[in-house]
């Protein structure tokens, strides 16, 4: 009855129950238990059913479950914002809600678009991104994914102009990394110069590419990419969907550069797991281009679920532990630990903060050495020939070390 996504489900077998969680493991209804080494799809920070963000929710959830965010607002979502503007670059200031990755992402296109027309450039429509990027599954989101996504290409008859930028792939021992970037951003500087006044916007993930491999790109030239694309009065995106709340290392991956995009969005991770939520946040430049008195210029773009209090609870209490130097502390010990074991046989290694990737040579490698972690209760999902670590914060070094030690035995 159930109909999975991304599942063939005529050739799939039928999905494990899973009864409950606890830290990074999930537990089976037939008895068995699994090491969550992907934190279910990337969302979950802090471990299974973590009671501190349980106990926040069901207090708020006797208080206020939900009401509509336009004409009434309420203390979690003000209190959430607060507290993220101390994360938060200053200049990214205003906060606009919703409830998942892909309208996070649909919501600062719309935004981008918008912005130009409300100052009366009508002439730019046309966004840049970075070939191999996954922005969600809404259209504005697969278009800026490319025509070449191997997830939309079914969809890519609709999509809306979108230029693509090679992203040059860095991992230890790559060669010739900067000759790469510089020839790059020659080819972007051509496409400037003959449409840079009909681009509106670049959106990427900053330094970490997830479904396209977890490949990683250096700060030095997304720091570039940034800075020539505003020379022609392009905005800029930060997708931080999957890289923000300490994945790469730092609380958000642009605190690895010396820029500061237009917008960035935010969801995942947000509440630890627990519920959706998703914020686009913008600077102040974009917010009051959409102020006046001409209805038209109004952003007309919401969800039902619009800052659910109940959500915006369990953001609060999951950002309240991340921010916590224990926390922190182990997001270092997890990364010191990719950094220092290895996996002989793997090529292209590559890790930033928590998130470890490395090659097979072949997708039926990457596919065996999943099975045989299936096998020994660690739950892995390869991405091509790409097998990646992607762990809660809670896990344990024997769990981290136990992981590493499967890899190399069935690799």
């Amino acid at each position: 009855m159930i109909w999975r996504p991304f599942t063939q489900e005529k050739i799939t077998p039928p999905p494990i129950k899973i009864t409950r969680g606890e830290g990074a493991y999930l537990f089976a209804e037939n008895g068995d238990k699994y090491l969550d080494m992907i934190s279910s799809w990337f969302v979950n920070l802090h471990g299974h059913a973590n009671r501190e963000i349980a106990e926040s929710i069901g207090r708020q959830a006797g208080m206020l479950e939900h009401v509509i965010f336009t004409k009434f607002s309420h203390d979690p979502a003000e209190k959430l914002v607060e507290e993220l503007k101390r994360v938060v670059p200053p200049k990214l200031n205003r906060y606009f809600f919703s409830d998942n990755g892909s309208t996070a992402v649909e919501v600062a296109l719309k935004m981008a678009f918008q912005y130009f027309r409300n100052i009366g450039e009508k002439g730019r429509n046309i966004f840049l991104s970075l070939e191999g990027g996954y922005y969600g599954d809404t259209f504005g989101a697969m278009s800026v994914s490319g025509i070449n996504s191997k997830y939309h290409a079914t969809f890519s008859d609709l999509f809306f102009k979108t230029i693509m930028i090679d992203a040059p792939e860095y991992y230890e021992g790559v060669t010739s990394i900067e000759e790469k970037e510089n020839e790059i951003i020659e080819d972007l500087e051509k496409k400037l110069k003959n449409i840079g006044d009909k681009i509106c916007a670049l959106i990427v993930e900053p330094l970490l590419q997830g479904s396209f491999g977890m490949r990683l790109y250096r700060a030095e030239f997304l720091e570039r990419l940034v800075d020539k694309v505003r020379e022609y009065g392009v905005l800029v995106i930060f997708d931080e969907v999957l890289t923000g709340f300490f994945r790469t290392g730092k609380m958000f991956a642009m605190d690895h550069v010396k820029v500061i995009p237009d917008f960035i969005c935010l969801s995942k991770g947000i509440t630890g797991g627990f519920l959706p939520l998703a914020l686009t946040v913008a600077s102040e430049k974009i917010y009051d281009a959409f102020l006046s008195v001409d209805g038209k210029k109004t952003f007309l773009h919401g969800h039902s679920y619009t800052a659910n209090p109940i959500a915006c609870a369990a953001a609060r209490k999951s950002l309240e532990i991340l921010l916590r130097q224990e926390t922190v502390n182990r997001i270092g010990d997890i990364a010191k630990i990719h950094r220092n074991l290895t996996i002989p046989k793997a090529a292209k290694r590559r890790n930033i903060g928590v998130v470890a990737a490395f090659d097979a040579d072949s997708e039926e490698t990457a596919n065996r050495v999943v099975g045989k972690a299936w096998e020994n209760g660690i739950f892995l999902r390869p991405l091509g020939r790409t097998l990646y670590l992607f762990p809660p914060y809670c896990i344990s070094d024997e769990d981290l070390y136990r992981t590493y030690d499967i890899i190399n035995r069935f690799f």
